[in-house]
């Protein structure tokens, strides 16, 4: 009988700690950090980059349910001439996370993100050097992407999460506010490989 009440407690425990992780009140904090360099190999060709750091923050307005947002900068160069081949942006991106138990150290997550980029143009030259500013970008788009969430311990959830669906609109203007044909883009993207997933780190408070 003992065994059986303390094996109850025992299981009360472990369901206990595995909802506190998610529960109303909680705070969770990580972020997404990459860097990427191309370059062909002509000779003395210059390589294109992109950087881009991005910490958030959340938290948990009802169990299993986080809002909150990221702010961080993206820097972007390609490698030859261009009116608009450099970027710096300041970005924005407020999210909405819904978290499903699947057992005491894994959790399902869904996650929905509307990330924004507000940045300043550069003009680069033949070599991929930037010079004087020639306008500015505006980035806004949605996404919606599934994940899971291992935690090694109360406070840490190692993270892989998958490209779903998403969509972004990318302007660019001159100096005089007026678009600048054929620098922006719209994207719509859908689909996922779960072979290739991104991994992060979230901490939870």
């Amino acid at each position: 009988m003992k065994k059986l009440i303390l094996s109850i407690a025992l299981l009360s425990g472990l369901a206990f700690s595995s909802k506190a992780q998610t529960e109303k009140g909680k705070i969770i904090v990580g972020g997404t950090a990459s860097y990427t360099s191309s370059k062909s190999d002509a000779s003395g060709a210059k390589a294109a980059e992109n950087l881009s750091l991005v910490p958030n923050i959340g938290y948990f307005v009802a169990n299993n349910i986080a809002v909150g947002t990221g702010i961080g900068y993206n820097y972007s160069k390609i490698a030859g001439a261009s009116s608009s081949g450099q970027n710096e942006a300041f970005v924005v991106s407020p999210f909405g996370r819904y978290y499903v138990n699947l057992s005491e150290q894994f959790k399902f997550f869904g996650q929905a993100a509307v990330p924004m980029a507000f940045g300043t143009v550069k003009a680069t030259d033949a070599n991929g050097e930037a010079g004087d500013k020639t306008g500015t970008s505006t980035s806004i788009g949605v996404a919606l992407s599934p994940g899971f969430a291992y935690f090694p311990t109360k406070k840490v959830a190692i993270e892989f999460s998958f490209a779903g669906a998403s969509y972004n609109n990318l302007t660019v203007k001159d100096k005089n506010d007026d678009k600048i044909k054929g620098a922006g883009r719209e994207t719509f993207a859908v689909g996922t490989s779960f072979f290739t997933p991104q991994i992060g780190v979230q901490f939870h408070f």
